[in-house]
């Protein structure tokens, strides 16, 4: 009789909307912590109506249900890690933070949704604003794009010191760490590298990548935030996280297989399958 394999594998939980055409929201995140070999559970906010060319709805989720989705992982798993997504409403936010604090949830990834590439306002202002005053303080990470970043901060961001003080704002809330994904305004030239830039008490750090100049960027917020959430839980550092997380949605990108009419979605599988995992 073989031995039981006695390894602990990591849980990872998302608290986010659900995407039917599969490539971002809960969806992306599941693929996302099973390629780094993290056990995936979920807990979806809204029921959205999109597919690769669009967002047309969605439908909210109450927050007693966000709860009781919740609260049965918490009872039977030691969560590892946590990143919360869309969560499109003030008192699904106050639940979802209640939750999180009542059980000492650690290792937290806020993700700021707030509008989809199709420009889908995903968010109300009074949600943001409770965003920012509950979850921010219990971040380990926030990861807004140029745009969140922007809304959250209040200003516009042109030039390196903008990011800086959209950053010392965010750190300011409470967050530990914060990741502004994007800003390309550097040159009017197709910019050869992805660039993100991560600030917390030691500085700000830049981590480029190759630049893939493609549309197959459907559901690529989702994809990093889920990434660093599960390297995370794996007892990574805030820093190795992000860049290995980088590198994953760079392989995922790349290996897009061009699937729907629109913006298709990454391979989830693609540095898997480059490693030969898979």
């Amino acid at each position: 009789m073989e031995a039981k394999d006695t390894r602990t594998t990591p849980v990872c939980l998302t608290v986010a909307g659900l995407d039917p055409s599969g490539g971002a929201g809960v969806a992306a995140d599941i693929k996302t912590f099973s390629a780094f070999g993290c056990y995936a559970a979920s807990a979806v906010t809204s029921i959205t109506f999109q597919n690769t060319q669009g967002v047309y709805g969605a439908e909210h989720q109450s927050p007693e249900s966000v709860r009781q989705q919740l609260v049965p992982i918490f009872d039977d798993f030691d969560v590892a890690a946590v990143k919360t997504g869309m969560l499109p409403t003030k008192e699904i936010i106050e639940v979802i933070a209640e939750v999180l604090s009542e059980r000492n949830a650690v290792r937290i990834v806020v993700d700021p949704v707030v509008r989809s590439t199709s420009g889908f306002d995903l968010i109300d202002d009074a949600a943001l604003e409770n965003m920012i005053r509950t979850l921010l303080p219990m971040a380990l990470i926030v990861t807004p794009n140029l745009l969140e970043a922007e809304r959250i901060a209040g200003h516009p961001i042109r030039s390196e010191s903008d990011f800086t003080d959209a950053a010392r704002i965010m750190l300011d809330f409470g967050a530990n760490s914060v990741l502004i994904k994007g800003g390309h305004f550097e040159s009017n030239a197709a910019p050869e590298k992805a660039i993100d830039r991560l600030f917390n008490e030691k500085g700000m750090r830049r981590f480029e990548n190759e630049f893939i100049q493609t549309t197959s960027t459907h559901g690529t917020g989702c994809t990093l935030s889920a990434a660093i959430c599960a390297n995370l839980a794996l007892g990574l550092s805030v820093e190795e996280s992000v860049s290995r997380s980088k590198e994953y949605v760079t392989e995922a990108i790349a290996g897009s297989q061009g699937l729907g009419k629109g913006n298709s979605p990454v391979d989830h599988w693609a540095g898997v399958k480059i490693r030969g995992e898979r």
